[in-house]
């Protein structure tokens, strides 16, 4: 899915106009970036959470010529699925298999 598939979405859904979606779901987006680039969280229900995990420096290996090189500290972002999303996946899964193990 696409940026543009939820501006799509939320005009077909809400019936706002095309301009006034885009700045909404670009507003979301904008938030959210800011809140993790501050090393907040996110938590949206039923979604999921956003984590900003702090990454430190080590020596690592160049893979053709085996030298050290410094590898410096980073921050990454991690998202861990909430339970309703890790369910609802699994049931679509599930009933997947159950279709094909019928012959259906």
């Amino acid at each position: 899915m696409l940026k543009s598939n939820l501006v799509e979405d939320l005009v077909n859904k809400s019936r706002i106009p095309q301009k006034q979606a885009e700045v909404v779901v670009e507003t979301v987006f904008e938030s959210m970036k800011s809140a993790l680039v501050r090393g907040e969280n996110i938590e949206i229900r039923g979604l999921g959470t956003f984590h900003v995990k702090q990454y430190e420096g080590y020596e690592g290996r160049n893979p053709k010529t085996g030298a050290a090189i410094l590898v410096k500290a980073k921050r990454g972002v991690l998202f861990r699925a909430g339970k309703d999303l890790r369910d609802r996946l699994n049931r679509v899964r599930v009933a997947a298999a159950r279709r094909a193990a019928s012959g259906s």
